[in-house]
């Protein structure tokens, strides 16, 4: 028999880290929840992917800085 969360296990779900972390802490945790997500769609597009946006960024020319004595 599968298990099927229903709108009560899940309000239960959502008391019970609102109680553990606080409201304060839910915006920090939702960003590094968000952060882990994003890193982990570019690990599974793989590395070319990572390259290939690499190229498209235009790369900044090396300036010699000069002083004047």
């Amino acid at each position: 028999m599968p298990f099927r969360m229903g709108p009560w296990e899940i309000a239960l779900i959502l008391i019970v880290i609102l109680i553990v972390f606080g409201v304060g802490k839910l915006p920090q945790i939702g960003g590094a929840i968000g952060k882990g997500m994003r890193s982990f769609q570019k690990g599974q597009r793989g590395e070319d992917a990572e390259e290939q946006e690499e190229e498209k960024k235009p790369r900044k020319s090396a300036r010699k800085k000069t002083t004047k004595s």
